[in-house]
């Protein structure tokens, strides 16, 4: 079987749309999958609706090459590999395909250091994105301006902005539009500062200063799609079906969605809105944050720990329980949603859609997985939505003080080990919570407590929360004495009483 080419696609007579030949527009750090299906997907969709005409130069940022990795077979394929967008949409089940090939090259940092700086004399070139993970936008004071490269993402960055300066600094408009998106709060805002740090420290001179501050644009963006990679088990099907083997194929579900915060002028400059992407240019991306956090990860946050207890293993299937999709439904839509900002409509219908992506059939999202780490993850997920509707409605909201609850059953563990803390749901099978070793820590020292101990050495826990969540109003209370219902009854009875 030919591996994918242009030629192959067209002995094969692929119909598709194809951009083969265009001005690289857009550099990229990154070549894994979630770039791949998020990004590069609306940048090729962008050349096919609007003529945006732009190519993508795809930058490996690490020093670790393997062989036949994606690097290199991004190259051998000419830029080109098989997307497929799959899940639940409008209560049907979906399973696009698409060729992408806004892709040109894909260059190593540390192999091709010239050939890296040297896009910075395209005149064409006005986008960079990155997703170089959460650990990747941080000031490394150890970076060298004279490193070949510098190690870390914003010093490399640093030194490609400063070539683009020597080269066009006295031109106006050839700054560059910088979309990153590494999930941190204010992604562009932190890249941003650590640039700034570096061409302070290199002494680049406040030429360059200026030119940084005038000519570009840091924008902090959200992105949301699950990307689930290399179907491993599929592929060998996936391309006999194709005709070509792709050694790269990648998948994701169908919902995005790209919130970018940047200035008027630049959702004329890159109009997916006339292309009917999800992509918005906002003034402010934090409440479509927020809307994520509160409602999909808040929704995740306040039932996979009861549901597991319950004896459910996949988010898919607790979805075909009324009682498990309708505790999620009453936190949703009663609890979560009149503490956001956002038009009522505009959250429903996100709410909508997240229901949707938690059928997913083609993505076995474990619940277990998702436990990981919750007691950071119910302070940012949970906390913030129940003391606004405490504050909103003078009471308790039910299903989130319930999660409470759930997370401490979940959490009743029964011996520290070195993978993490051992314990046993209802039906018997032993489980291990994963979380911060002091959180697993306290949590051994506190199994024996009484649930009303328990309870209430938790909420005053304030290394957790931030605060004592026993000064909240019946928290304490209400947490204790659903736990104990919980050891009474289970979690299914005590989720089914929320409704």
């Amino acid at each position: 079987m030919k591996q994918l080419s242009y030629q192959t696609l067209q002995d094969l007579n692929y119909e598709g749309y194809l951009l083969k030949e265009a001005p690289e527009r857009v550099l990229q750090f990154g070549e894994g999958n979630f770039l791949r299906a998020f990004v590069d997907d609306f940048i090729d969709e962008l050349n096919e609706k609007t003529g945006f005409n732009g190519k993508v130069v795809v930058v490996k940022p690490l020093p670790k090459r393997r062989p036949g990795g994606v690097a290199d077979v991004l190259n051998d394929q000419e830029g080109l590999y098989t997307l497929y967008l799959r899940g639940f949409e409008n209560g049907q089940k979906v399973n696009t395909r698409r060729v992408i090939s806004c892709v040109s090259r894909c260059l190593s940092v540390y192999d091709e250091f010239d050939a890296f700086l040297a896009c910075a004399e395209n005149p064409d070139l006005r986008y960079i994105t990155s997703n170089t993970t959460e650990a990747g936008i941080v000031y490394d004071d150890s970076c060298q301006f004279t490193d070949r490269p510098a190690a870390s993402f914003p010093a490399k960055l640093t030194q490609l902005l400063y070539h683009r300066f020597e080269i066009f600094g006295g031109q106006s408009g050839k700054g560059f539009v910088i979309l990153p998106c590494e999930l941190i709060d204010d992604n562009g805002k932190a890249l941003k500062e650590c640039v700034v740090k570096h061409a302070a420290k290199w002494n680049l001179g406040s030429a360059f200063l200026d030119w940084l501050e005038k000519e570009n644009i840091f924008c902090s963006t959200l992105v949301d799609r699950i990307v689930t990679g290399y179907p491993k088990t599929e592929a060998e099907a996936i391309n006999e079906e194709n005709g070509y083997e792709d050694k790269i194929l990648n998948t994701g579900e169908v919902f995005g969605f790209w919130a970018i915060e940047g200035p008027e002028w630049l959702a004329e400059e890159l109009p997916f809105a006339k292309a009917g992407l999800p992509v918005l240019v906002t003034d402010n991306q934090k409440p479509y944050k927020q809307r994520k956090v509160r409602i999909l990860n808040g929704a995740h946050t306040s039932m996979v720990l009861g549901a597991y207890l319950a004896g459910w293993d996949i988010v898919r299937d607790c979805m075909d329980d009324e009682v498990i999709r309708g505790f999620m439904n009453k936190a949703i839509y009663e609890e979560i949603i009149p503490t956001l900002t956002l038009p009522k409509e505009e959250v429903e219908n996100f709410a909508f859609s997240v229901t949707e992506r938690f059928k997913n059939p083609f993505i076995d999202h474990a619940l277990l997985a998702i436990s990981l780490n919750s007691t950071s993850k119910w302070k940012a997920r949970i906390l913030p939505t129940l003391k606004d509707s405490l504050a909103k409605t003078g009471k308790l909201p039910k299903c989130l003080t319930a999660s409470f609850a759930l997370y401490l059953a979940f959490y009743r563990g029964k011996e520290l080990t070195e993978a993490g803390l051992s314990a046993v749901r209802p039906k018997g099978d032993s489980y291990t919570i994963s979380d911060d070793r002091n959180v697993l820590e306290f949590y051994d020292a506190h199994k024996n407590d009484s649930a009303h101990d328990f309870a209430y050495a938790v909420c005053a826990n304030e290394a957790f929360w931030g605060e004592d969540l026993t000064l909240l109003p019946g928290f304490a209370d209400a947490a204790a004495e659903t736990l104990e219902q919980i050891e009474a009854n289970g979690t299914y009875e005590v989720m089914k009483a929320c409704l």
